[in-house]
């Protein structure tokens, strides 16, 4: 079985007794996606001392503020499309299939596989290439809030969003490795030890 520990403070994948096998590319993509979305997890306290302040002023001291209305809901997309990549890593992200769980380790690999790179990949891929021009655009005309005291700057939430499916890619695109890893032992499986280092392991 393989040691899910990849540091003392990273870890990669969930830790189920049947979980698939790790290799090295995985494991440094999976450590890049879950070291942002550890980061970015930071933002939902922002998020809620935004709303918290925002709350008090409009009812307490009844002096509203739309940049602050804006500033709330600009932080809750960014940090929900920065951690997006953290749950795929860790498989907590919600899945709309009953019967997958039902299946063993390598028919659940072959699902996820086929899954992966026939769906997911290719329909991200159309996202961002939609949404790159699309913040490069808010960015070249400096894009601000339609509303007189709204928010400026809207292209740096707007450049989250393609920031965001990118990490969810990288994760997915682990996740497929790690697939691969189990059905055809390529790439080649490793034990990743609690210091960090990477050592080969022949029965994935």
């Amino acid at each position: 079985m393989i040691d899910k520990q990849l540091s003392p403070t990273v870890t990669a994948g969930p830790t189920t007794p049947e979980s698939l096998p790790h290799n090295g590319v995985s494991i440094w993509l999976d450590r890049i996606v879950e070291t942002i979305g550890r980061l970015s997890s930071w933002l939902w306290l922002v998020v809620l001392a935004v709303v918290l302040v925002n709350v008090f002023s409009r009812f307490v001291l009844s002096a509203g503020s739309i940049a602050l209305e804006e500033l709330s809901w600009h932080l809750f997309g960014a940090a929900m499309m920065l951690t997006l990549g953290f749950a795929v890593v860790h498989d907590d992200h919600v899945r709309v299939d009953v019967l997958r769980e039902k299946f063993p380790l390598r028919i659940q690999a072959i699902i996820d596989l086929v899954g992966i790179t026939l769906l997911a990949l290719p329909i991200i891929y159309l996202m961002i290439s939609v949404l790159v021009p699309y913040a490069y655009l808010s960015w070249f005309y400096n894009e601000h809030s339609q509303a007189p005291s709204g928010l400026p700057h809207r292209y740096i939430f707007k450049s989250i969003l393609p920031l965001g499916l990118l990490l969810v890619a990288t994760a997915l695109f682990s996740r497929a490795l790690r697939c691969c890893t189990l059905l055809l032992q390529f790439p080649r499986a490793i034990k990743p030890s609690a210091n960090g280092r990477i050592h080969s392991h022949s029965n994935p």
